[in-house]
């Protein structure tokens, strides 16, 4: 199956080579290139988001597979929703479906399925690849849409099932978390309660995110596949993170009375 791009145009321009100048200017080509297990990456219209992304994908090393995990926002009826062949398409091309490691990954985890239409009209995952394949053409991608009703312990077995796929599978690979902060409150409403999610994802506390975004009524709309994430990054033994970059629409718009929050967010 092919996957159309279904936000070009919308979330990010449609033609070619004003996508590629785009983010030519929103990369950070002076940034040290630093190696990672996972990566945070926000999935608004680069217009308002794209300096977080750029900054994030310019300054890590990137493998040439890449596991997406992102939340729906249209609802779907899996659980955890893959595609396990096929191709996904931008006006920068297409990538094709790493089907090996997808493969291991519905093998490792039976809440996994293969869902492609689930994928057809979410958008949290298609903002995330034109960065791929600008900074590496010859990527292969396996595309995970998260359920809003995953619980922490299915989030957990999702993340223990995606890095004992990644081991098993012997590639270098990197987990890309697909996520915006808070939605529509004030900057420093924001701020500060993006800031408690940012600790615990520095903090490698997967368990502490999902708890503190309920908790705190955090409207942040990928919590759980960063959280499967960190439960996926911290069983390939990572140690640390930190934080690339962090802004609001409010830095594009200067409205700073409704905001929704961008982080970058490297965990190695």
């Amino acid at each position: 199956m092919k996957r159309k791009a279904f936000v070009a145009g919308q979330f990010y321009p449609g033609d070619r080579e004003r996508l590629r100048e785009m983010i030519a200017g929103l990369a950070a080509p002076a940034a040290a290139v630093k190696k990672a297990i996972a990566v945070v990456s926000p999935h608004a219209g680069y217009v308002y988001s794209g300096p977080v992304a750029g900054a994030v994908f310019s300054s890590t090393r990137l493998p040439a597979v890449f596991i997406l995990l992102g939340p729906s926002h249209r609802g779907i009826g899996s659980l955890f929703a893959i595609q396990t062949r096929g191709t996904w398409q931008t006006p920068l091309g297409e990538t094709p479906i790493e089907q090996d490691l997808a493969a291991r990954i519905v093998d490792g985890c039976g809440l996994v399925e293969n869902d492609d239409q689930a994928h057809l009209w979410e958008h949290s995952l298609e903002v995330q690849l034109p960065f791929i394949q600008y900074f590496r053409e010859d990527a292969a991608i396996v595309p995970i849409c998260v359920s809003h009703e995953a619980t922490y312990v299915e989030l957990e077995a999702l993340g223990r099932a995606l890095a004992g796929a990644v081991r098993d599978f012997g590639t270098e690979t990197l987990i890309v978390a697909s996520t915006d902060m808070s939605h529509y409150v004030s900057q420093q409403t924001a701020e500060m309660k993006d800031r408690l999610a940012i600790r615990k994802v520095l903090d490698l506390d997967p368990a502490g995110l999902f708890e503190t975004v309920t908790a705190e009524r955090i409207s942040m709309c990928g919590f759980q596949p960063t959280a499967a994430a960190l439960v996926a990054a911290r069983g390939l033994g990572a140690t640390g993170a930190e934080l690339v970059r962090y802004q609001t629409s409010g830095d594009t718009s200067g409205d700073y009375a409704q905001v929704v929050g961008y982080a970058g967010i490297r965990i190695f």
